[in-house]
């Protein structure tokens, strides 16, 4: 509430500041507000101030048993102090804009009275913003700014100035006299502004008030009540009113500090005589001079706002010849200075006039802190500059002022003359008490003096350190180091280095400063030959500051060394003398100073920890510059006084190997974050507290920098087989700490996670090493195991983890560690880091194996089953808040709005990362079934963020794409799981929101989110009556994605060759975080940076600045491609995301909540806006793939829909208008784009054409006629087909036909070449295409461009390579099946293309034949072994043959038994009828080709040509395929037995097809058995069927039907077939034998070999292959054997069968009383020849 009121006052209508709000609103507020004073709010605040305390509370709560542990307490006391605070700024923003009324003015100045100060004499926090409040009351600043009621402003102030002055004048001494004097002064000057107007009395007043107030110590109270409070510099118009108030106080009232300065030149001579009389000064003498020099050098030296108020002291003048500071004051061109400037300038350089020794230090410090900035420490150096003496008058013995450059340096020479006389040799110092010459306290004070405003300028203005490093005659380095080698207070040595440190932030000065170090020896490097003891800053720190128990030198030393390693390091330091580089230094500060610091005894207990953050400062700037590279790890020798030292390695390389070894220096850093968190886990202020923070965020910082640093260190140390033996630092932190005796490193880094409200940079630093532990996953089960080890720790972990989720603070944008411009961003963007650091370390162990530190974070079980978990709400069932709630939290805040979860918007980074770990924890099968059950039950999680889609950030759009990526994945996961579960209103009320393209309110009017009905289903989808649609929820994310990008603009390089940029480019990329393949930028600028270095020559000097420049261009190119890749990955993970959402809901969702016609209506609109896009002019190539992969989906789905309509329509489903449910103009826009989408793609893109070539064939098939049961009754006649009107199938297939011929040779041309070679899907692909279009090419121009562009050769000559891929599949140990299947689609391509007249010529012209004849597979049959050369003509027929043998008889049995022992019992149905279809079409063809033969060889039957030997014993069964292919011609039984097999299977047939159309007529009475044992077939995986809706599996039953009926009926129309050219070759072959054939007598050799014109003699193929044709020598015997046999096995029973074949099967075919005719026939050749035998024997 307190809050509130205050965010209510600070937005009034007011005088000092406005907030960017509209004026309505400032209104309200002003009015609300002003009511709320008007009935005593003042009083209310201040009753509340004084009544509430954090003690009182404290017991109330204690009484109550309302505390608990310390952090809570520390919240407790928080919560209270930030109550009492934010009343209080209430009327500090209040006063800040309005003063208060004359009685609540009187009110606070009575509450004031009151007020005490704290234990070190300063105000707290709350008192000091009353104070504040009431310094403002008494602002009359504003009367100056001349308002239109200005009179009416100071009829009103006369009565509030009468009031106010009386109080002020006549009221009690309040308990805090410089607090009244504070309130006095301020009284007082405002009465001076007030003098200007005559109606304002007491005027007068001003200059007795003033000297009541430097009488009550004003300044002194300022500096140390004011000032010395903790929050005074937390507050820009704290600072902006005392600005006001000193400055005032200088302008208006001058002959006020002139009487000061008067007072302090007298004190000055007093004290002067009293020195010189030996007596000690009055007692009575003030320094209010001193305590204004001292206010004003404290009070500037501070600028945490960077205001620089500073400025207005000094007034800019044409002599500082600075072009930017003559030209310029604050930013506005120079003109005539305003006359305060004018006044305070004058007050600061008169005050350095004749200045006495007593005033010499305060106004040094008052120069300090005038000097406090970039443009007010170059004012400060000039006028200490200008104060010298001239050379002239300085050769005259004239001395200029005491405040000058020349005086400051001068003194030094003199005191370093002086004193270096007296330093003694190294073997006689003895530095317990030196003896100091020459140099007194005050002297020291006013040296220490100097040295400080000294460093404040040189530390500001670069201009200044480089023009007094330079001056030739006063060497200010030099001398400094000469006095650190003389005999002077080690306060002094320190503030020297802090002032050369200074000095060494310009590289310039700090190369020099270190070659200087090295030469002076202040820290002993080198050793003299005989010298028995140490030397320099190591004996300063072990016998004098060790013995003071103050280490000011030692702090003040490793402040310089880490400016210096910060601004320069020179590798050669120390050559010639030792070996050179930094070792001696590191050193001294890891032995000497960090690892004895815990040891030595302090006088200040800050100190300590101090002199940690100091040392450790420098350990992290060098560990974090340090590279390792392969020369780090060889053992470099140099030469040193003729001899070979080992050559030091880089200070980078020993830090690393002391922190990957068990090392003190490890062991201390460990001790020291176990320390830290037991510091700071008491919640109680400590003396160094802050330092201790500093150090323990080093500590984190080189241990993080070891982490990142170890892979390749360790990897060039393995390389370089050198015999260092290190460990890495996960392992090393699971160590037993010495302190605690428990390995609990790792918890104690997390710890710091618990303190990120008042330590957020710690918890950033922990966060980045646990996430960089978490990597690693043989060391998951051991961090779950410490961090629940103990309960109480465990959840105060969690708690931390939590607490840093939950930070409302955060904000995103680029963080830098070392930013400090806006502290509240900076804080704001390191704890959004520590978001994402953390979700990085929930989604990394994710991945891995459980129990892991993410699913403990998480919540849940890891010491039991993952998948038992049952994730509750924070505190149901004991559930305490985890991560995932957290998570939640983020991402639910703002979605009930119409605008949408907040976190998208404001946190785009973190909400894809809060996205990514929900459908982690979706997607894993341990952990899917708890999550999803929780987000659907407590959260409505997935329903209430998809609404929201799609995601649009124009300043962001890779992370709302790669939001949307997530969520799309994770819905279709819930849509696949809700599905399989049958949770159909959950399924449903999902695809309504996503499919859904009827308006619809989804919020309601006040914001909240209004429910939509269940019952609501989408059979609103589209109407076309409907007038108003929205555009669907899936093409609105679709739309989201662009699919153009911009490609960056090629290299423009002047110096560098563009293919070695580019080399190097490549050679810097690396897989980042979110798996993008992008450079390294900060690598790329470290090698291009080395390569320049490199160049030698002043050419190359002198070009540097180009050379740098183009380094810079390359840059900006190389962050401008890594820009555009990440967008394309995110563009393809949408778009991917997005397909695999559209492929769920159309395959895993039931069918009946879309039905058929409404999905038709989706897919085509899909189908269209993905055409749209990728085929716009400026569509990423890298985005088609996807594309098409969507497209053959979308297409298929669009295939099964038409087709299940046209199958649940019937036959005359079909309009005129339009097919199906979709228009043909529909359909025929889908077929050009997916045309166009083809040729787009070019030469290139071949696998992605094969997606494009199966959408193209799935499309062709919508126009195929749908499958109907072969009913085997009387159809049409053969006119009334011709005659009947054209189907809306034959219709459509023929404007298919002409949209693709439209498209010309362009697309014949892309799918010949793929079909002719590529990749082997697509090839098959192409082929398919081809097989297809020709078949509906009823113009052939397709198979004309075929052959007349030679892709027909091709393929035809293309045979003979695929021979010895498919000579690999006969071997023991097949490779993959390709060439096989590639085999397959060719030869289906070539028999359609046989199938036409035109066609047949083709392929005999190319050579057909003979390349199959060719082809060896063919021989590798074991029968085979030796073929020789024989003729096509006889080779086919032998195998064509050799093939009838094994499959008319037992080998059919033992085929199918084959199949029913390799195929699964679900596919053993289907792949038996595949079989028998597949056999008896080999046996119809085989039959047809023997026919075929028959016919050719002759028209009549004596001169034919026989195939079977004059023998009708059926075979037997080693007969079947043993003896007869190899050994001799195949008999006329195999014919015989074939022919009663085929009748027998015929009848077998019809009985199975009657039954299965009787099915077909009452498949809705069918049992429930009977109907699963039918839908087995189509649906896949175990217990598919049972999860299948009844109406859905009667469909499926029904359609297994239908393809059991059609198929039987081919069955039967291929057995009718076999029976009828069967009893054709036995026939011609009967009359043949029995009619022409003249049998050879054994006795009777007239005719050996010899066929005259009279005699006929049998030729057939002899086997053996000796000669292609042979005569085969018949017997009389032979024949009467045939004729016998012959009538033994085509008796009547057979007869009677075929004829009653002919009789159920052959009336409604052409061929009617064809069986008849020819079982005519050979019945009156057997009779025929009987008789004529009987006759003949008789």
């Amino acid at each position: 509430v307190a809050n509130s009121l205050r965010s209510l006052i600070q937005s009034r209508h007011g005088k000092t500041f406005t907030l960017d709000l509209s004026p309505e609103l400032v209104n309200l507020t002003t009015r609300f507000t002003d009511e709320l004073m008007a009935q005593g709010l003042t009083k209310q605040i201040l009753n509340l101030i004084s009544d509430v305390s954090v003690t009182r509370e404290f017991e109330r709560l204690q009484k109550e048993r309302g505390l608990g542990n310390e952090k809570h307490r520390k919240e407790v006391s928080d919560l209270i102090k930030e109550c009492r605070q934010s009343l209080a700024e209430c009327l500090f923003a209040w006063t800040c804009q309005s003063p208060l009324s004359k009685e609540d003015t009187l009110t606070l100045i009575g509450h004031l009275e009151m007020v005490t100060a704290e234990a070190d004499g300063s105000l707290d926090s709350v008192n000091l913003a009353l104070v504040m409040s009431l310094l403002y009351c008494l602002d009359v600043s504003f009367l100056e700014q001349g308002t239109e009621d200005r009179e009416e402003n100071i009829g009103y102030f006369l009565q509030y100035v009468a009031a106010v002055h009386s109080r002020l004048v006549e009221g009690q001494a309040w308990k805090l006299p410089g607090l009244q004097a504070v309130v006095q002064l301020a009284w007082a000057l405002s009465l001076r502004a007030l003098s200007q107007l005559p109606q304002v009395e007491f005027t007068e007043a001003d200059e007795a008030l003033a000297d009541q107030a430097l009488l009550g110590g004003v300044f002194l109270f300022l500096t140390e009540g004011i000032l010395g409070s903790d929050d005074f510099s937390q507050e820009e118009f704290y600072t902006r009113r005392l600005h006001s108030l000193i400055t005032d106080f200088l302008a208006f009232m001058p002959m006020k500090v002139k009487q000061l300065r008067n007072r302090a030149d007298e004190d000055a001579r007093l004290i002067h005589m009293a020195l010189q009389m030996g007596s000690e000064p009055p007692s009575s003498l003030r320094k209010d001079l001193d305590h204004l020099m001292i206010l004003i050098g404290e009070f500037y030296s501070k600028d945490p706002f960077e205001l620089e108020l500073a400025l207005e002291f000094w007034c800019p003048s044409e002599s500082l010849q600075h072009t930017s500071l003559t030209r310029s004051f604050l930013g506005v061109p120079l003109q005539r200075p305003p006359h305060k400037q004018v006044v305070l300038s004058k007050f600061v350089r008169q005050m350095g006039d004749l200045l006495p020794a007593t005033l010499y230090i305060p106004y040094l410090r008052m120069l300090k802190g005038l000097a406090n900035g970039p443009r007010c420490s170059h004012y400060c150096f000039s006028l200490l500059k200008t104060n010298g003496a001239p050379h002239e008058n300085r050769q005259a013995g004239i001395s200029g002022s005491v405040v000058s450059w020349e005086h400051f340096f001068h003194s030094l020479m003199l005191y370093h003359e002086n004193l270096r006389r007296d330093v003694p040799s190294a073997d006689s110092m003895q530095y317990r008490h030196p003896p100091i010459r020459g140099i007194t306290q005050r002297e020291l004070d006013g040296l220490t003096a100097f040295l400080q405003l000294l460093t404040t300028i040189i530390t500001w203005s670069e201009n200044a350190r480089l023009a007094l490093c330079e001056h030739p005659q006063w060497t200010p380095a030099v001398v400094m180091l000469g006095l650190l080698q003389c005999s002077v207070q080690p306060v002094l040595k320190a503030q020297i280095l802090h002032a050369l440190a200074a000095f060494g932030k310009s590289p310039e000065i700090a190369a020099s400063l270190w070659q200087s170090l090295e030469y002076t020896q202040i820290l002993q490097t080198v050793k003299a030959p005989g010298q028995r003891q140490a030397a320099g800053i190591e004996v300063e720190l072990n016998e004098i500051e060790s013995s003071c128990e103050e280490y000011p030198l030692t702090r003040a030393f490793c402040h310089l060394i880490s400016t210096l390693v910060e601004s320069a390091l020179p590798v050669n330091l120390g050559a010639g003398l030792r070996a050179p580089g930094f070792q001696p230094y590191l050193d001294f500060l890891r032995d000497s100073v960090f690892l004895a610091f815990p040891t030595r005894v302090y006088r200040r207990p800050a100190e300590k920890w101090e002199v940690a953050e100091a040392v450790l400062e420098v350990f992290h700037k060098l560990l974090r510059e340090y590279e390792p590279q392969p020369a780090d790890f060889l053992q470099e020798m140099v030469e040193l006084q003729g001899e070979q030292v080992p050559a030091n390695k880089p200070p980078g390389h020993s830090l690393m190997f002391h922190l990957l070894n068990d090392s003190p220096t490890f062991s201390l850093c460990l001790s020291l974050l176990e320390e830290g968190a037991r510091h700071l886990d008491t919640y109680a202020p400590f003396p160094g507290k802050k330092q201790l923070e500093s150090a323990v965020l080093h500590c984190l910082c080189l241990l993080e920098l070891a982490l990142q640093k170890e892979v390749t260190f360790m990897d060039l140390l393995r390389e370089s087989q050198t015999s260092l033996l290190v460990s890495p630092v996960e392992q090393l932190l699971q160590g037993v700490s010495a302190q605690s005796r428990r390995a609990d490193h790792i918890t104690n880094i997390a710890r710091y996670l618990y303190h990120s409200s008042s330590n957020p940079d710690a918890a950033f630093q922990s966060a980045k090493i646990l996430r960089r532990i978490a990597r690693y996953p043989n060391i998951q089960a051991r961090l779950v195991g410490d961090f629940t080890h103990d309960q109480a720790a465990s959840e105060k972990l969690m708690a931390g983890f939590v607490e840093c989720l939950d930070s409302e603070e955060a904000q995103e944008g680029h963080f830098c560690l070392g930013s400090d411009s806006d502290p509240e961003k900076r804080v704001g963007r390191i704890r959004h880091e520590i978001k994402i650091h953390i979700l990085n370390l929930l989604i990394t162990p994710l991945e891995l194996k459980g129990p892991n530190l993410g699913l403990y974070l998480l919540g849940y079980e890891v010491k039991k089953p993952v998948s038992s978990t049952n994730l509750q709400d924070p505190g149901v069932l004991g559930c305490p808040r985890s991560c995932l709630h957290a998570i939640l939290s983020l991402l639910q805040r703002g979605s009930e709005w119409r605008s949408g979860p907040v976190l998208t918007k404001q946190a785009p980074q973190l909400a894809e990362l809060c996205y990514q770990v929900i459908y982690q924890l979706c997607a894993c099968p341990d952990t899917s079934g708890p999550t999803m059950r929780y987000l659907r039950t407590s959260q409505d999680f997935l329903f209430s963020h998809l609404q929201h889609l799609p995601f649009i950030l124009l300043e962001n759009e890779i992370a709302a794409l790669s939001q949307m990526s997530w969520l799309l994945k994770t819905a279709a996961i819930e849509l696949r799981v809700t599905s399989l579960n049958r949770q159909r209103s959950h399924t449903q009320r999902l695809l309504n929101l996503l499919l859904d393209d009827q308006p619809h309110t989804l919020h309601a009017a006040d914001g909240e989110t209004g429910m939509e009905e269940e019952s609501r289903s989408v059979s609103g989808f589209l109407h076309f009556g409907t007038v108003s649609k929205v555009r669907r929820r899936l093409l609105s994310v679709l739309d989201a994605i662009d699919f153009s990008q911009e490609a960056p603009e090629l290299l423009q390089l002047d110096f560098f060759e563009r293919a070695q940029i580019e080399q190097v480019i490549t050679n810097c990329e690396h897989v980042n975080e979110q798996g993008h393949t992008v450079c390294n930028v900060k690598l790329l600028h470290r090698v291009l940076v080395a390569e320049i270095n490199a160049l030698q020559g002043m050419a190359a000097i002198g070009q540097r600045p180009l050379l740098m420049e183009e380094v810079n261009s390359i840059l900006q190119q190389v962050v401008e491609r890594n820009r555009v890749r990440c967008s394309l990955s995110a563009k393809r993970h949408a778009l991917q995301s997005w397909r695999s959402l559209v492929e769920t809901i159309l395959t895993a969702c039931p069918s009946e909540l879309i039905p058929a016609d409404q999905r038709q209506l989706i897919i085509r609109d899909l189908l269209l806006d993905l055409h749209d896009k990728v085929l716009s002019e400026d569509a990423a190539g890298e985005l088609m793939p996807i594309v098409a992969g969507a497209v053959f989906t979308l297409t298929a789905h669009l295939s099964q829909s038409v087709l299940s309509e046209q199958q649940g329509a019937g036959p005359e489903g079909g309009s005129g208008s339009g097919f199906a449910s979709i228009a043909n103009s529909a359909l025929h826009l889908i077929l050009r784009k997916l045309l166009d989408f083809t040729l787009c793609t070019g030469g290139g893109f071949q696998r992605l054409r094969a997606h494009l070539y199966g959408a193209l064939l799935y499309y062709l098939q919508i126009a195929q006629k749908p499958e109907e049961p072969e009913t085997l009754q009387t159809g049409t006649s053969m006119w009334e087909r011709l005659t009947a009107p054209e189907d809306c199938f034959s219709k459509l297939q023929r404007e298919n036909l002409a949209i693709i011929e439209s498209y010309g040779t362009a697309l014949m041309e892309v799918v010949c070449r793929d079909a002719c070679d590529g990749h082997e899907i697509g090839r098959m692909l192409a082929l398919a295409v081809l097989d297809r279009v020709l078949s509906i090419d009823r113009q052939c121009q397709w198979l004309v461009y075929l052959c007349n562009s030679g892709y027909l050769r091709v393929l035809v000559e293309s045979l003979r390579q695929d021979d010895a891929a498919l000579q690999t599949l006969l071997t023991p140990q097949p490779p993959l099946l390709k060439p096989l299947y590639i085999y397959e689609s060719k030869m289906a391509l070539l028999t359609r293309v046989a199938k036409t007249a035109q066609g047949a010529m083709e392929l005999l012209r190319c050579g057909l034949v003979g390349q199959l004849v060719e082809c060896q597979v063919f021989h590798m049959l074991p029968q085979n072994d030796a073929l020789s050369d024989v003729s096509s003509f006889s080779l086919l027929q032998r195998q064509s043959l050799s093939l009838l043998v094994r499959l008319v008889g037992t080998d059919r049995a033992r085929y199918l038994k084959q199949i029913e022992e390799t195929v699964s019992p679900g596919d053993l149905a289907e792949k038996r009828e595949e079989m028998e279809v597949s056999m008896q079409q080999i046996c119809a063809n085989i039959m047809e080709y023997c026919q075929t033969l028959l016919l050719q060889s002759s028209a009549e039957a004596q001169f034919s040509l026989c195939l079977f030997s004059p023998s009708a014993s059926e075979p037997a069964g080693q007969f079947l395929y043993v003896a007869v292919p190899s050994a001799r011609v195949p008999s006329l039984g195999l014919v015989l037995l074939l022919l009663k097999n085929s009748a027998t299977d015929f009848f077998r047939y019809h009985d199975s097809h009657r039954q299965s159309l009787n099915k077909l007529e009452r498949v809705e009475q069918l049992p429930p058995e009977e109907l699963k044992e039918l839908c087995q077939g189509l649906v896949s995986g175990s217990g598919g069927v049972e999860k299948i809706p009844s109406v859905q599996r009667n469909v499926l039953g029904k359609r297994r039907l239908v393809l059991l009926v059609n198929n039987r009926a081919k069955l039967l129309a291929l057995c009718s077939y076999i029976i009828e050219t069967c009893l054709f070759v036995i026939w011609r072959h009967l009359e043949f034998y029995l009619l022409y054939c003249t049998p050879t007598d054994p006795k009777d050799s007239l005719l050996p070999g010899y066929r005259g014109q009279d005699s006929l003699v049998a030729f057939c193929v002899d086997p053996s292959g000796s000669r292609g044709l042979s005569v085969l020598r018949v017997s009389q015997q032979d024949l009467e054997q045939l004729q016998s046999d012959v009538a033994n096995s085509f008796n009547e029973p057979l007869q009677r069968k075929l004829l009653e074949v002919e009789g159920l099967y052959s009336k409604t075919r052409s061929r009617h009383t064809f069986i008849q005719a020819l079982t005519r026939r050979i019945r009156g050749l057997i009779s025929f020849t009987l008789l004529y035998v009987s006759r003949m024997r008789s």
